[in-house]
């Protein structure tokens, strides 16, 4: 069971407001951003919100994995994402081609600022 779990916020992000709305060109972005790390797509689900007083419509994209997964929700209302990445290290050790696609998710995006944190997960030994 043993993994790495990342997550970040990304707040006020400076990228094409498009980005933040197009389930389409996002989700494709997203399975583009999984290969480039090195990582294995086997599904994925990519969904745009109806507007709301609030604003557009924000997306979810999921990208199943051979090793887990990636998902984004976007608020562009609030110009923020939240992005979760996971990887199992059962038959290899993901971690690096993990922060790699994190590393991708964040320049993408442009924020101001993030809130990133990085979680060990299973068992060390």
């Amino acid at each position: 069971m043993k993994g790495l779990h990342l997550t970040a916020d990304l707040h006020r992000c400076r990228c094409d407001a498009a980005w933040l709305t197009d389930a389409e060109a996002l989700g494709e972005w997203c399975t583009a951003a999984v290969q480039r790390a090195g990582l294995q797509p086997v599904s994925h689900l990519f969904h745009t919100f109806p507007p709301s007083a609030h604003g557009p419509g924000g997306v979810t994209a999921t990208v199943l994995l051979a090793e887990s997964h990636l998902c984004l929700h976007t608020w562009p209302e609030q110009r923020g994402v939240t992005a979760d990445v996971y990887v199992c290290n059962f038959s290899a050790d993901h971690s690096a081609k993990a922060r790699a696609l994190m590393d991708s998710v964040v320049a993408h995006f442009q924020p101001e600022w993030t809130e990133q944190r990085s979680l060990d997960r299973g068992e060390t030994a």
